[in-house]
């Protein structure tokens, strides 16, 4: 009896014990898989995250102000590349821009301006060019017209001449006319309505 009362009493301690430690067991396992469960998530969406608070940490580093003046380029390039290392990295463009010395932006700048004056310059040749073909067109014109009212004013000229010397020897034959005692007569015919002018000369009937 004493020694089947002993191996009762192990027997539970010995189960008490096994319990126990299954039960520590348990519970740290379950803090295990926690803790990697926890580990997948960071692993998984951490990235991301930090990848947009870096982004947005650097575009907000990154604010490039290019309303300057020619005149400020020259020595705001070297500060802004120094001050911001980062800026315009994900822009190919603007990464390649910003690599550029001050000497190839003024370079590139001078050779711009200068194809915009070249072509300024055409289109003001090409302007003036056919400005003065039409002047000439018009300056030829006005010769002509020139030339074309002179000859009508001339003309003009000896036509007034001209009717003032046949007014002047009409008065002189009309005066001559009636001091030998010329008259005019108008009949009309009734067969054939014609006018007719007979004219009478005194002279004629002194010599007949």
């Amino acid at each position: 009896m004493i020694k089947e009362k002993q191996w009762s009493k192990e027997g539970t301690a010995e189960m008490a014990y096994t319990s126990e430690h299954y039960g520590f067991s348990n519970g740290a396992l379950r803090v295990v898989l926690a803790l990697v469960a926890m580990f997948f998530v960071v692993y998984i969406v951490g990235p991301g995250l930090f990848s947009k608070g870096s982004s947005n940490d650097a575009q907000a580093s990154c604010f490039c102000d290019c309303s300057c003046s020619e005149v400020d380029l020259s020595w705001t390039l070297e500060f802004i590349n120094n001050s911001y290392p980062e800026c315009g990295k994900h822009d190919p463009e603007i990464s390649e821009e910003m690599k550029k010395g001050v000497a190839d932006l003024i370079a590139e700048e001078i050779d711009l301006q200068k194809r915009v004056a070249n072509e300024t310059l055409e289109q003001t040749r090409n302007l003036v060019t056919t400005a003065r073909r039409i002047s000439l067109q018009y300056q030829t014109e006005a010769q002509k017209c020139r030339a074309h009212t002179e000859a009508c004013e001339a003309g003009r000229e000896r036509a007034e001449a001209g009717l003032v010397e046949e007014r002047k020897l009409t008065a002189l034959w009309e005066q001559r006319a009636l001091e030998l005692g010329w008259r005019e007569n108008i009949t009309y015919a009734d067969s054939n309505t014609i006018h007719s002018l007979k004219k009478t000369n005194p002279i004629g009937e002194v010599r007949h």
